[in-house]
C-alpha cells in the first residue's frame, strides 16, 4: 500500500517557490469562481486528495522519482550563474508532461467527457464510466506513451525583469498553440502535443518560467538558454494563460500583488470556457465508392434517432487576448499535413499516421 495518504496532484516541490517566504508551509491564493483572496492558506491542504493517485507503491515511488529529479533541476536553476544543460532540459521536459497529464483539472475533464458520451449514447450503467481515480491511472498510462512526444521542442528558461510576479495554479503545465489557434488552415482543428506550433508553458518560481516551443515556426532570441524580461506587458500575457487554463485557484507568493492580481483576474475571466471539450455528432448518410460508408453532421436530438452514427471528442483550448512579444514568427516555417484528422504535424512525428505526410508552408 502507498505510504502517502495525501497525495499532491501538484506537488509541494513545486509549490514551494510560490509559498510565503518559500518555507513551503503557507501560500496565498486567489479562487476565480468567487473573486477571493485567501491568504496563508496551508499549503498541505492545496492540489492534493486522499489516495489521488490509488494506493500502488510502485506508481508512488515512480512519482517521487520525478518529482526529486524536478526538485534537484530547480535547485541548479536558481543558482547564480546557471547554463542550461541538455539532461536538465530533458528533466523538465518530463516533468511539464507528467504536470500537464496529473492534475484534478486534467481529471475531472477526463471524467466530464465519458459521463456525456455515455450517456448521450443511452447507457446510464456504470460499467464503462470514469471516476477520478480510474481518470488518474488512465493518465498515468498515458503518460509512459507520452513522455517522448515533446523531445524536439527548444526549451527556453525566462528571467522576470519587471515588478509583476509570475503566478501559477491549480492546472499550471499548459499546452497551447499560438499557430494552430491563428492560421485559418486550422480552424475547427484541434491539437495536441505532436502538433505544429506546440508551446509548453510552466512558471517555476515568481521569477522564472519554463517554455518550451517548436523553433521551426518561432523564433525567441535567448542567450544559453535564458531570456532576460523586463516588458510588464509580456509577463501579463503568461500570467493571463494561468488564468484561462487553471480549474480553481491562482495562487502567488506575496500577499501585496493581491489587489492587481484580482483587477487582472476581473479583465481576463470571461475569456474563460466553461467547457475545455466538445462533442459532435454524426450519422448514417449513405455509401459511396462500393463500400465507404458516408456521415452527416447533426445535433445531439437527431443523433439518439439513429442507430449508427458516430461522436466525435475535440478539445477546445481558451485564446488569449494576446501572445508574448518574444515569441517571433518563424516566416519560412513548414509543417507537415496528409489531409486527415490528425492535423499538421513537427517533422519527428511524420511516422506517426496511416497515410504519408508532405511539406506545406506554415505561412
Amino acid at each position: 500500500m502507498a505510504t502517502n495518504k495525501n497525495q499532491h496532484f501538484v506537488p509541494r516541490c513545486y509549490l514551494k517557490q510560490f509559498t510565503i517566504d518559500k518555507a513551503n508551509a503557507a501560500i496565498n491564493l486567489f479562487n476565480i469562481d468567487r473573486l477571493k483572496f485567501i491568504p496563508n492558506a496551508p499549503v498541505k491542504n492545496q492540489c492534493s486528495g486522499d489516495y489521488f493517485y490509488g494506493k500502488d507503491v510502485k506508481l508512488e515511488a515512480a512519482i517521487q522519482s520525478i518529482e526529486s529529479a524536478y526538485g534537484n533541476v530547480l535547485k541548479s536553476i536558481l543558482k547564480p550563474g546557471y547554463l542550461l544543460t541538455k539532461d536538465h532540459r530533458d528533466i523538465l521536459r518530463i516533468f511539464w508532461t507528467f504536470q500537464n497529464l496529473r492534475t484534478e483539472a486534467a481529471s475531472k475533464r477526463a471524467v466530464e467527457i465519458t459521463d456525456e458520451t455515455f450517456c448521450d449514447i443511452g447507457d446510464h450503467s456504470s460499467n464503462f464510466a470514469f471516476k477520478i481515480k480510474e481518470a488518474v491511472q488512465v493518465a498515468m498510462h498515458a503518460f509512459a506513451e507520452s513522455m517522448s512526444l515533446v523531445d524536439d521542442l527548444k526549451v527556453c528558461l525566462i528571467k522576470n525583469k519587471t515588478n509583476v510576479p509570475f503566478i501559477t495554479s491549480d492546472d499550471p503545465a499548459i499546452l497551447t498553440n499560438r499557430w494552430y489557434i491563428e492560421t485559418k488552415k486550422t480552424r475547427g482543428m484541434s491539437f495536441g502535443m505532436r502538433d505544429a506550433g506546440a508551446l509548453l508553458l510552466l512558471p517555476l518560481t515568481p521569477d522564472i518560467y519554463f517554455i518550451c516551443y517548436d523553433q521551426s515556426l518561432y523564433n525567441i532570441s535567448s542567450s544559453n538558454g535564458w531570456l532576460n524580461l523586463r516588458n510588464k506587458a509580456d509577463v501579463e500575457t503568461l500570467n493571463e494563460l494561468q488564468v484561462l487554463h487553471c480549474r480553481a485557484n491562482i495562487f502567488l507568493q506575496h500577499e501585496n500583488y493581491a489587489g492587481s492580481l484580482q483587477d487582472f483576474v476581473v479583465k481576463h475571466k470571461s475569456r474563460r470556457l466553461k467547457s475545455r471539450h466538445q462533442i459532435n455528432y454524426a450519422v448514417f448518410d449513405g455509401v459511396e465508392h462500393g463500400s465507404h460508408k458516408r456521415y452527416k453532421v447533426v445535433d445531439k436530438i437527431e443523433f439518439k434517432k439513429h442507430e449508427d452514427g458516430v461522436i466525435h471528442m475535440q478539445s477546445i483550448h481558451p485564446r488569449p487576448s494576446s501572445w508574448p512579444s518574444f515569441l517571433l514568427r518563424n516566416n519560412r516555417g513548414i509543417v507537415y499535413y496528409n489531409g486527415t484528422g490528425v492535423g499538421y504535424v513537427r517533422g519527428a512525428h511524420t511516422a506517426d499516421g496511416d497515410l504519408p505526410f508532405r511539406k506545406v508552408p506554415a505561412y
